[in-house]
C-alpha cells in the first residue's frame, strides 16, 4: 500500500486551507473506499501530517490534529499542499523544517500536488524551478515576482510536470483531487466522485475567472506610465512605435522592458486590457456584441470572437450569458 500526505501548514492559514484538506481527505478516502467495493484493493493509506501533532488554522477558528509528525514519515508516496494566507513570506520563514521535508520526500521520488496558493511554498524550494506551475490568478503578479525562475501559467487549471501537479485559484482544487483519482486510480472511480461531491469534470482553463488588473508590481516607471497611457486608450488601436517613441526609447528596448515587468507584449496588454473592459460590459449591461465590441476599440468580429476567446476560454455570447442574468439573447 502506498501512502498519501496531506499537509498541515504551520500559522499563515485561512479558510481555503481548512476546506482544502477536508476537501481533499474526503475525496480521496471516497474513492478509495469505492475502489475497494468494485473489486480492487486499498491503494492508499491517506495521513495528515505537520511539523507539530496539532495546528491551528485560520487565525484559530479551526485546527487540525495530525496523523504524526512529517519527521515521523521516512517515505512517502504523494504530498499534498494545501492553499495558505497571502502573507507569503511569513508563510516561508514559518515552515523551514517542513520545506526541507518536502524537498528529500521528493528527491527521494514523492509526487507533489499544490493547491491555489501552496504553489508559493512549493516554489521557495526551488523544484518548481524551470518547470511549468498554476497557481490563483489574484496572486499572479506576486508569484512572478517572487519566482521569476518559475514558468507560470495562469490561464491553466491544472499543470503534470515531472511528478509535480499544480492548480488554480480557491475551490478548483477539487478540479485537482479528481485529476488524482483518476491518474491513482481509474476514470470510473473520478466519475463516481465527481457525481457524488457534484464536481465538474475535464476543467482545463480558470481563465473565465480571471480578472485582468494590470501587472504592477514591478518598479520600472517606464513601463507604468506606458501602462496607464494604455489603459486610457480604450477605443484606439496601440502603435507600439509611436508609444516607444513617446517615451523616447527604441522599439526593441521598450518592447524588452514591458515584456520584463508585466510578462505581456504591449499589444498583448492592450488585447487585455480592452477584452476586461468587453467583460465588465457583458456582465453588467445589456449591450450587443457589436456595440461592445465596437466601444473597447474593434470592428472585425470574427477577430474580437477570437481574442475573446483566448483570453477567457469563452465566446463572447457564452461568457454573457454566463454572467448576465438580464442578457438578450441575440
Amino acid at each position: 500500500m502506498k501512502h498519501i500526505t496531506i499537509i498541515t501548514p504551520d500559522g499563515q492559514t485561512n479558510l481555503s486551507t481548512v476546506a482544502c484538506i477536508a476537501g481533499a481527505y474526503e475525496i480521496l478516502s471516497m474513492a478509495d473506499e469505492y475502489f475497494r467495493d468494485n473489486g480492487g484493493r486499498s491503494l492508499f493509506k491517506i495521513e495528515m501530517a505537520g511539523i507539530r501533532s496539532e495546528t491551528d488554522l485560520a487565525q484559530g477558528l479551526f485546527s487540525v490534529r495530525s496523523h504524526k509528525p512529517v519527521s515521523a514519515i521516512a517515505k512517502t508516496n504523494l504530498i499534498i499542499i494545501p492553499s495558505l494566507d497571502s502573507n507569503f513570506e511569513k508563510v516561508q520563514k514559518s515552515n523551514i523544517k517542513l520545506l526541507e521535508w518536502i524537498t528529500r520526500q521528493y528527491k527521494k521520488g514523492a509526487e507533489i500536488a499544490t493547491m491555489c496558493s501552496g504553489a508559493f511554498l512549493l516554489a521557495s524550494t526551488g523544484l518548481l524551478d524551470g518547470k511549468n506551475c498554476s497557481t490563483h490568478w489574484n496572486h499572479a503578479d506576486k508569484f512572478r515576482a517572487m519566482f521569476p525562475k518559475v514558468h507560470l501559467q495562469a490561464d491553466e487549471l491544472i499543470t503534470d510536470e515531472n511528478g509535480i501537479y499544480t492548480n488554480g485559484g480557491a475551490y478548483s482544487f477539487l478540479n485537482l483531487v479528481l485529476y488524482i483519482v483518476e491518474k491513482y486510480y481509474n476514470r470510473q472511480t473520478a466519475i463516481y466522485c465527481s457525481k457524488v461531491f457534484q464536481i465538474e469534470l475535464d476543467r482545463q482553463s480558470q481563465s473565465s475567472f480571471i480578472i485582468f488588473k494590470g501587472q504592477k508590481q514591478h518598479g520600472d516607471t517606464m513601463v507604468r506610465e506606458a501602462q496607464a497611457y494604455i489603459e486610457s486608450q480604450l477605443t484606439s488601436k496601440i502603435s507600439v512605435e509611436s508609444l516607444s517613441a513617446q517615451f523616447a526609447t527604441g522599439r526593441r528596448n521598450f518592447d524588452r522592458r514591458f515584456i520584463k515587468a508585466t510578462g505581456n507584449t504591449p499589444i498583448e496588454y492592450a488585447q487585455r486590457v480592452k477584452i476586461e473592459s468587453a467583460k465588465k460590459s457583458f456582465e453588467t449591461t445589456r449591450k450587443t456584441i457589436n456595440e461592445v465590441m465596437y466601444e473597447v476599440g474593434y470592428s472585425d468580429l470574427k477577430a474580437f470572437r477570437e481574442l475573446f476567446r483566448r483570453f477567457t476560454g469563452l465566446s463572447p455570447l457564452v461568457y454573457r450569458n454566463r454572467y448576465n442574468k438580464e442578457a438578450l439573447t441575440r
